[in-house]
């Protein structure tokens, strides 16, 4: 019983110490984990408190640094003020003298125009009296003379138109010859600047094209079996074929252009195709044809388009662009109906006439050329008709039928077309006989310059209009120069057949060269 007793009080004595043992231990960790706790909180204030001061004195930096900048902003704005209001004053100032300066111009002004009223008042009093006097005067001497001022008129008038009658005749004939002179002149200036404004490129079409070939089995292709392509070909297209040694080449020959540029195309598409036997060659034949047509039409709305003529007929048009294929001494005739339409237009505008209407005339000057392979007559007749079919003003039909003197010209722009056509198929590089006898000229000008002894160089310029000698200075004085210049002309006048006048200039130059080293 004792023993149990013990055993309990000592296991409840053992409880006891064990709960305080517990107790303490817990006790004494709460207060570790406390001192921690309020170690941390200090730290954590005392780091608030030092970003705190640190952020304060950010602030103030800041805010320092922006009150002295605002205080150089306001500083500098009252600078500007400052100036702009002195600025102000000087031309409030300005301002102020040149209203004083006017106000004295005005008052000055102002006694001017009294002053000058005042004299026009006196100056008309005076005339009025003079005017008075003068009728008085006359009246008195048409009493003495017992003549009135209109009859005694009439008679001085009628004896010194006697006596001057042959003075007048005589200044009459000067007056016309001096005329002429100067209408023959001004004719020639506006012939030439016309010329000088207007340029084309020298032509030199020929009646033959060639096409080259990939290879020379290529020909035993075009002539097929038994010669049943080239004579396919020459059959649809009407141009001779010729085939002979000429390596990778063949030659188309025919005198109409349109023929032979059809066959060329169809002999390149066959060529590029390589399917050739004859029906193949009349498919692209036929195809070839429309593809030209087409390009005709657009060649003539182009031509119409470009020198600014509306309100054609569709055949005009069309034959306008087969002018293209048509040639006269290898002048294209589409080029030298643009050529001379474009030249008359010029003229036109010098002279006040109607630019559009010249141009019109102009272009279709040789309209007949188009058709002149198929119909007969000359291209003037075939180009009157056509005008006429197609209601052409009379201007136009009086320039077609007069470009070649067939008819006089009535109208001015007639004239004008026949000038033009001739500056057109006559301008170096035009034709080609014009051109061989164009630098035969040239080449016989310099001949004649460079035979004198002391020449250095002699050049053609302008077409042939002048011709320049430059001789050497130490052989050739100032005063053999000029007797140079004469005797030239006087060669060139003797020895050369040319159109117009040739200007001769002989240059002498003496330089005086050194060389700094």
């Amino acid at each position: 019983m004792d023993n149990t007793l013990v055993t309990i009080l000592a296991l409840v004595g053992g409880f006891i110490v064990g709960a305080v043992v517990v107790f303490l231990i817990n006790y004494f960790k709460n207060a570790n984990a406390e001192h921690k706790a309020r170690k941390f909180l200090e730290d954590a204030k005392n780091e608030a408190d030092k970003h705190k001061r640190d952020t304060l004195l950010e602030l103030k930096k800041e805010s320092f640094e922006l009150k002295q900048q605002a205080e150089a902003e306001i500083k500098e704005k009252k600078a500007e003020i400052k100036e702009s209001e002195e600025r102000i004053l000087t031309r409030e100032k300005t301002m102020d003298k040149r209203e004083e300066m006017l106000q004295k111009r005005d008052l000055s002004l102002q006694e001017k125009e009294e002053s000058l009223i005042a004299k026009q008042e006196n100056l008309q009093e005076k005339e009025a009296k003079m005017d008075q006097l003068l009728k008085d005067e006359l009246a008195e001497l048409e009493k003495i003379a017992g003549f009135s001022k209109e009859k005694a008129h009439d008679m001085i008038m009628a004896k010194v138109e006697d006596q001057m009658q042959l003075e007048i005749v005589d200044y009459i004939k000067e007056a016309e010859a001096k005329a002429k002179i100067e209408a023959s002149e001004k004719a020639k200036q506006l012939i030439i600047e016309s010329m000088e404004r207007y340029s084309d490129d020298v032509v030199g079409l020929q009646t033959v094209s060639t096409i080259e070939l990939p290879n020379d089995e290529m020909k035993g292709r075009l002539i097929g079996r038994e010669g049943r392509n080239i004579r396919t070909i020459e059959s649809v297209t009407g141009v001779d074929l010729i085939i002979d040694d000429t390596p990778e080449a063949i030659v188309i020959s025919s005198f109409d252009p349109l023929r032979r540029e059809i066959a060329k195309i169809t002999l390149e598409t066959l060529i590029k195709d390589g399917r050739i036997h004859p029906a193949r060659i009349e498919e692209v034949y036929d195809k070839t044809v429309k593809d030209i047509n087409t390009k005709i039409m657009e060649l003539g709305n182009k031509t119409i388009n470009d020198l600014g003529i509306t309100k054609m007929d569709v055949e005009l048009i069309e034959l306008i662009g087969k002018l293209n294929y048509r040639t006269s001494y290898g002048q294209n005739a589409l080029k030298h109906s643009i050529e001379v339409a474009n030249l008359c237009g010029l003229m036109a505008g010098e002279l006040g006439e109607n630019v559009t209407l010249a141009k019109r005339a102009g272009l279709l000057h040789d309209i007949g050329k188009a058709i002149d392979f198929e119909v007969e007559g000359s291209h003037v007749e075939l180009g009157v008709d056509l005008a006429r079919k197609h209601h052409e003003s009379d201007v136009v039909i009086n320039a077609i039928a007069s470009h070649h003197g067939n008819t006089d010209a009535k109208y001015a722009i007639a004239v004008l077309v026949e000038i033009a056509d001739t500056l057109s198929a006559a301008r170096p590089g035009a034709r080609n006989d014009s051109l061989e006898n164009y630098i035969k000229r040239l080449e016989q000008l310099e001949e004649i310059g460079n035979s004198y002894e002391g020449v250095d160089k002699t050049y053609a310029m302008q077409a042939g209009r002048e011709l320049r000698v430059i001789v050497k200075p130490d052989e050739v004085d100032d005063k053999n120069s000029y007797k140079m210049a004469r005797d030239i002309k006087e060669r060139i006048e003797n020895e050369m057949q040319y159109p117009g006048t040739i200007k001769v200039t002989v240059i002498r130059e003496t330089r005086a060269q050194e060389e700094a080293k």
